[in-house]
């Protein structure tokens, strides 16, 4: 008697995505520009952050960081740019926050096959590079990984 075939394992179909997406960040810098919002930051993103421009957290964050309710975000320019985007790119890439980081894998940007579509217009990073699994995604979209 012969073992029968290994299954291959079940995907969820009916998740837009359970079989992966492609991204590579091209360094556009469309993601930093735009309305003005929001760009949360832990306290061990601060204290990393400060340290990557040689500051202190007190002025990292006196220069840098606006309380919102019980939150600390990073400030933006008044036209939405974030403050350390700069004509060659971002200022602080190698330890930019977790939000930064795993762009544009959030849960808004997932919530349907339109919402990425429509994102994908924005972001030519969209679609090309790497085929992130439905499990990459999904730590990305829960804040816990990078791209």
């Amino acid at each position: 008697m012969t073992d029968p075939k290994p299954q291959a394992a079940k995907v969820d179909d009916a998740l837009w995505y359970a079989r992966g997406l492609r991204f590579s960040c091209t360094h556009c810098n469309q993601c930093c520009t735009g309305p003005p919002g929001y760009v949360w930051v832990k306290r061990e993103e601060i204290i990393r952050i400060a340290d990557f421009l040689s500051l202190s957290v007190r002025d990292f964050a006196d220069q840098h960081c606006r309380r919102v309710w019980w939150r600390v975000s990073l400030k933006e320019r008044p036209n939405g740019d974030c403050v350390f985007l700069t004509p060659r790119g971002c200022r602080i890439y190698p330890v930019r926050p977790t939000q930064c980081n795993t762009f544009p894998f959030w849960e808004q940007n997932l919530r349907d096959r339109e919402c990425w579509e429509a994102l994908k217009r924005r972001c030519p990073g969209i679609g090309r590079g790497k085929l992130y699994t439905r499990d990459e995604i999904e730590r990305m979209a829960a804040g816990e990984g990078s791209t």
